[in-house]
């Protein structure tokens, strides 16, 4: 028996309330329980404890109290020795990765979301033990299970524990060895067509092409693997773990049987499965140093998020053309889509990556109207950070990104990773100026010298139009009354000088009324003011636009293979891309 034993109950399924008993042997006299406020990966305090309820403390038939000090710390005021016995519910109804679910068709949870911490006893082994589960359900999870014991398992210690995702219900289930790895695709929701024989075969090319990356013709750092993936109408995301990554995707997305091509949705559900498979060695093992000690209860700051899920974002795609499920031309699309997202940022005028990796907590999860004015993502800058990187090693002829990572994994044994060793690792493989290049793309704010790297890889790049409303710089949606609605006002854009606002709804250009912002270009010429009639807080509003002759938000960038390159671009291309 382990020393900390969790029993999660599912007997209140249809109330979406999991019912859980922690028993610790042997507690302290104020023994110290606390439940997380945010869960690794997800850098946002989520504040799981506002949804346990009914908590209870006793040993052996006796009630004790239970204290609680601060907004997710309890005290049980123990006596003697005897074992403590801690019981409460928890509710369940977000379907996203990060924390909870239970109703009477699925259940999920993550421990963070569940599992009391014990104080001074993490180090111990934790069991946790599955009831009342509905008839037919089943459990996916890579915690390994409890020899003989129905639905048990174990964990070597709270870190690991809380690391182990855990999916409940009826799901598609299949299978495939990487490496010979055993590796499992869990799959909730599917629609009746759903092809999960070509989901593996797709997902087993990146996981084989992954650990070849990383270790040749070696073995990975785990001995299994499990996809656990939510189909919903509406969702996307992911969550990497140590052996096992939480998905969420939109049903439509998933491959169905004689469906042909490669659909775009379909690409960036692997895309996503390839960026968390990566997680497993980049970020769950190879860490910034400052998360070598988690903190449970509060925020744990680094400035490295830029590489570690920048890096990451690179290599997802790129892993799609490395197993052969994309060409270069499509990839070469996907890279496009995120420079024009970049550029078309005003945020990156104000912050660098590095300071978007240390004010995640604040901003990158808890976005709102101002967000792409104040702040510029650690995942598109960092992953167009990392493509530079590459491209200027390899066309140095001192190796490429994919050397470093390497290094980087060699040179860090125990996982911990600050910016100077990255420094100093591109100054061995590609020079002191390249490393200082680096510092300057990562902490610098603006745009990225990539154009002079991309035409020296033979890739051809051209720039279009956006629609008018964007080249004006406005996000819109559809409003309660009229067709338009601001979402979002770019700073620096005509809209913004003009005093528009978020929330504004947009009913007139010129006098007429439009239900699209962009019909009123059927008679306003390119470059002429015009009068905008919008409503703001019930009350009608009428403002001049000036468009800029040449806006900064106005174009879009397309690459493709240039088909007619130098004999040192095709060479550095066939390097990168493989062509």
């Amino acid at each position: 028996m382990t020393a900390i034993q969790y029993r999660v109950d599912l007997a209140a399924a249809a109330a979406h309330r999991y019912r859980v008993s922690l028993v610790v042997p042997a507690p302290a006299a104020e023994q110290r329980l606390s439940l997380p406020v945010w869960i690794p990966g997800s850098y946002m305090v989520r504040e799981f404890g506002r949804h346990l309820s009914g908590l209870q403390a006793r040993q052996g038939r006796t009630e004790i109290p239970l204290d609680q000090v601060d907004k997710t710390t309890w005290v049980a005021r123990c006596s003697g020795r005897a074992a403590l016995t801690v019981s409460y519910e928890v509710y369940a109804f977000d379907t996203s990765v990060r924390t909870a679910f239970l109703d009477d068709s699925r259940g999920f949870f993550n421990p963070t979301s569940l599992c009391l911490r014990v104080h001074g006893r993490e180090a111990e082994p934790h069991g946790l033990q599955l009831t009342a589960l509905p008839a037919g359900w089943e459990v996916a999870t890579a915690m390994p299970p409890v020899a003989r014991q129905r639905h048990a398992f174990v964990s070597a210690d709270y870190h690991e524990l809380v690391d182990h995702p855990f999916e409940l219900g009826r799901f598609w289930r299949g299978r495939f060895d990487a490496a010979g790895v055993p590796h499992e695709f869990v799959v909730s929701g599917t629609w009746p067509g759903f092809d999960g024989e070509r989901l593996l075969a797709d997902t087993r090319r990146i996981c084989a092409a992954q650990i070849a990356f990383w270790h040749g013709r070696g073995k990975p750092p785990f001995g299994r693997y499990v996809f656990l993936l939510n189909a919903v109408e509406e969702g996307y995301g992911g969550l990497e773990h140590r052996a096992s990554t939480a998905l969420i995707a939109n049903r439509r997305d998933l491959p169905r049987t004689g469906q042909a091509g490669l659909s775009d949705g379909y690409l960036t559900l692997l895309g996503l499965i390839s960026h968390e498979y990566f997680h497993t060695w980049n970020v769950k093992r190879l860490k910034p140093a400052e998360f070598m000690q988690l903190d449970y209860e509060r925020e744990n700051y680094t400035q490295l998020l830029w590489f570690f899920e920048g890096f990451t974002s690179y290599y997802d795609d790129l892993m799609l053309r490395r197993a052969g499920l994309i060409d270069s031309a499509r990839y070469l699309k996907l890279i496009a889509r995120t420079i024009s997202a970049v550029r078309g940022t005003p945020g990156q005028l104000v912050q660098s990556v590095a300071e978007a990796s240390f004010d995640a907590w604040v901003k990158y999860y808890r976005t709102d109207e101002n967000t792409p004015n104040a702040t510029v993502s650690y995942y598109t800058k960092g992953s167009l950070v990392a493509l530079l990187l590459d491209l200027h090693l390899r066309r140095a002829g001192r190796g490429s990104l994919d050397d470093l990572m390497r290094r980087l994994w060699k040179a860090c044994p125990g996982g911990a990773l600050t910016e100077q060793t990255v420094l100093d690792q591109v100054a061995a493989l590609g020079g002191a100026a390249l490393a200082e290049d680096l510092r300057s793309w990562v902490h610098g704010r603006g745009d990225l010298p990539l154009d002079a790297a991309l035409d020296a890889a033979g890739v051809a790049r051209t720039e279009e139009k956006l629609g008018w409303s964007a080249a004006l710089g406005l996000k819109l949606s559809e409003g309660p009354v009229s067709g338009s609605q601001v979402k979002t006002v770019l700073h620096g854009s005509a809209a913004a000088e003009a005093g528009i606002s978020a929330g504004d709804e947009l009913l007139a250009v010129d006098g007429w009324r439009i239900r699209r912002l962009d019909d009123a270009q059927q008679w306003v010429a390119e470059g002429q003011p015009f009068e905008l009639t919008l409503v703001r807080q019930q009350r009608l509003r009428s403002l001049t636009v000036r468009p800029a002759a040449a806006p900064a938000l106005a174009r879009t960038v397309a690459l493709a293979p240039n088909s007619r390159p130098s004999d040192a671009a095709a060479a550095l291309r066939r390097g990168w891309l493989g062509d």
